[in-house]
């Protein structure tokens, strides 16, 4: 028989209709990568928040048709991948699962269908190209706390992220130019471009997700080479009262308006469409900007299925396949800065 490789694509998850709002909510916040306090303190905490957050939430996901559509287009990125995958490595029978972290399918549903299925091998693949401890970290703790619980032997590897993947660069430097092509690209446009943002505390612990989110907006207009272009980065999702990282989005669409540029905005931590892009970015955060004097408002799509990206995947499958005496470790190469101390490879790489 052919040795089985099964590829686990981990994402956040999303309800898949209204009544999970709450649900999902409090599945979310009562993840002690989210908040770190012990329990039970944390359970009531993340009861509260849910509690309070889900009108607001079941407001955005009704816009979406009752439900988020990140596991549909999950599947897609899926299938895509297991088909390149397929056609690369006849001798080995692979299959795709998904993992999400905080509605179905959940972790304890993957790692018992990847045991059913009977796999040899595990990669481990988060569709977040940029590490952090509250996204890929938590989601690899969990899989191995499950997995140790349910006996799954197969062997792993955990791929950590990909800021700078070609495929992925390439996917977005081909809609960006597009974008910019199509409103002439001269000096009264700007390149706004957003990610999720975390906590300033978050990243004050060492995680490295800031640093890699300027790495891939700084590869992107690198590989574009568009004269001139004017660029910022600028950090959205912001809740509560803490401090996150900056700069908000907010202020950066106020500054445009200000200046009466035009926006093109490019979400570089989301490589497929959610709520974070069809309600915050193209409703509320486009509002904000018509409604504050912003020439014009465009945005860039996720890479999605894009075929480059979908490549690059199965690039950094590969690659982990090959590099077998690494499995059962982080199969990327530490490249983020010493002080990214919460970095998973740091302790397996001098390559700093």
């Amino acid at each position: 028989m052919k040795k089985r490789i099964a590829v686990v694509l981990f994402n956040l998850g999303g309800p898949d209709k209204l009544e999970s709002v709450r649900p999902f909510l409090f599945n979310l916040f009562n993840d002690r990568a989210i908040i770190s306090i012990p329990q039970p303190f944390r359970w009531l905490i993340a009861r509260m928040i849910s509690n309070r957050r889900t009108p607001v939430a079941r407001e955005i996901y009704q816009k979406l048709g009752g439900g988020s559509p990140l596991l549909s287009n999950t599947l897609k990125q899926a299938s895509a991948l297991e088909v390149m995958l397929s056609k690369s490595f006849l001798n080995y029978d692979i299959k795709c699962f998904i993992s999400m972290r905080y509605w179905h399918p959940m972790t304890t549903e993957a790692v018992k269908a990847v045991k059913e299925w009977g796999a040899d091998e595990v990669i481990l693949l988060p569709l977040y190209p940029q590490f952090s401890t509250t996204t890929s970290g938590s989601s690899f703790r969990e899989w191995e706390r499950v997995a140790e619980r349910v006996r799954l032997d197969a062997k792993s590897g955990k791929i950590c992220c990909y800021p700078k993947e070609d495929g992925f660069i390439t996917s977005m430097v081909e809609r960006l130019k597009r974008e910019l092509e199509s409103v002439g690209g001269g000096s009264r446009v700007r390149v706004l471009f957003s990610a999720h943002g975390l906590p300033q505390r978050v990243i004050d612990r060492g995680d490295p997700y800031q640093w890699a989110v300027e790495q891939t907006s700084e590869e992107i207009v690198r590989k574009l080479g568009w004269p001139g272009l004017d660029w910022r980065i600028g950090y959205q999702s912001r809740v509560g009262p803490l401090e996150w990282i900056k700069p908000y989005i907010e202020d950066e669409i106020l500054a445009a308006g200000i200046e009466r540029i035009g926006l093109i905005v490019v979400p570089v931590a989301f490589v497929s469409e959610h709520s974070e892009t069809l309600v915050e970015l193209d409703i509320e955060y486009q509002k904000v900007a018509l409604d504050n004097g912003v020439a014009f408002y465009k945005r860039v799509g996720t890479v999605s299925e894009d075929e480059a990206f979908i490549a690059g995947l199965a690039g950094m499958v590969e690659e982990a396949l090959v590099s077998r005496d690494v499995l059962d470790n982080i199969v990327s190469t530490r490249f983020c800065p010493k002080d990214c101390f919460s970095c998973p490879t740091a302790m397996q790489s001098s390559n700093v």
